[in-house]
């Protein structure tokens, strides 16, 4: 047996200092390239996944806040969950809506009653609260305002669906976003799932729609039937339009309790200004009687906006006496004439929001 001599430089020697944090630095610039190449590639893929990821953490925190526990939500429930309102931190009642008593009186023993006394009314079919509420009328009185009332009173989970919440590029993803919706209202039950301007969302169907939109449509009311099927469901939908005659005829059916709200009469408008007013700074010679005579036409938020202005005609003033003499501290009550001018200026763009509603009309 002959034995070779083994060079020197062959043999395997400790790495020099210099060498190791060469090394650990190639390592370090090669890790971190192919950590934003994929990372690259993933957003490239899905660009919403950071929205994904920041609704997740929304949601949780939302969870948290409402007092759930121990329910384990899916991806797609997680991104539902992200538009959820704790009933505790709304802040409107039936309080903070005025001139429709009929309605609320209405909507308390249609739909809080049977969820506050649910056990007066466990061996009925007939009594339980309706799946699906309407509320449809002129913008601006109070459709929104009313939903959020009935969620605050009832203490319903208040899930506020937006439509493009269940628009999704994925084929087929919509479908589990629609699915999603009502697996985690059943969850959170009792709740709401609440749809503003339900027309733009579920107007009727034609043959010309996409298809994905189409399908997505089919499997919202088909899980709205099982909700039907259900009687111990707690689970109620409601929406809001000012276009019901845009609504499909499946989705009218599927919402059997429906409220006109109106424009406000006389009466109505007086006791909306009195509301509006109650904290304001107001001259006791204003009339609202007559105030609300002359605002014939006016919805509750043109009311509100017209008090608005005439509390800034009152700053206004208190700015200019501030630059006369600046020792002047303090901010006028709000005068009938005040209320005049807003009321006149907020006619006038009534007026004008006629006349181009009127011309695009025209040119159509």
């Amino acid at each position: 047996m002959v034995l070779r001599e083994v060079p020197a430089e062959n043999i395997a020697r400790p790495l020099g200092r210099n060498e190791v944090i060469g090394l650990l630095f190639r390592l370090t610039i090669f890790g971190a390239v192919t950590y934003f190449t994929i990372k690259w590639m993933v957003d490239a893929i899905d660009p919403t996944r950071k929205q994904k990821v920041e609704a997740q953490k929304q949601a949780e925190k939302l969870m948290r806040q409402i007092g759930v526990k121990n329910v384990k939500l899916s991806e797609y429930e997680m991104s539902i969950a992200a538009h959820l309102v704790d009933p505790l931190s709304m802040q409107i009642t039936w309080r903070d809506i005025a001139g429709l008593d009929e309605v609320i009186t209405e909507l308390k023993e249609t739909v809080i009653l049977p969820v506050q006394k649910r056990h007066l009314f466990h061996g009925s079919r007939l009594l339980q609260p309706p799946k699906g509420v309407l509320l449809y009328g002129p913008p601006g009185c109070g459709k929104t305002l009313i939903a959020k009332a009935t969620a605050k009173e009832a203490g319903f989970r208040f899930i506020n669906l937006q439509p493009s919440t269940l628009m999704d590029k994925w084929y087929g993803e919509s479908q589990k976003l629609a699915a999603a919706v009502f697996s985690l209202a059943v969850k959170l039950q009792p709740s709401m799932i609440f749809i503003d301007e339900i027309d733009s969302f579920l107007r009727s169907r034609f043959s010309s729609d996409h298809e994905a939109t189409a399908m997505m449509k089919a499997q919202f009311m088909s899980l709205w039937d099982g909700l039907d099927t259900d009687h111990q469901c707690q689970v109620i939908i409601m929406g809001a339009t000012n276009r019901p005659q845009d609504l499909d005829s499946a989705i009218l059916r599927r919402m059997p309790t429906r409220f006109h709200i109106k424009q406000p009469s006389g009466r109505q408008r007086e006791q909306i200004l009195r509301l509006i007013l109650e904290n304001e700074s107001v001259d006791q010679s204003v009339n609202l009687i007559d105030v609300a005579k002359e605002t014939d036409g006016f919805s509750g938020s043109d009311l509100r906006e017209m008090c608005r202005d005439a509390a800034l005609l009152c700053v206004r003033d208190f700015v200019h006496t501030q630059n006369d003499s600046p020792t002047e501290d303090f901010i006028r009550p709000i005068l009938q004439s005040d209320l005049h001018k807003a009321m006149s200026k907020m006619k006038e763009s009534k007026s004008a929001g006629g006349h181009n509603v009127l011309r695009h009309v025209a040119l159509d």
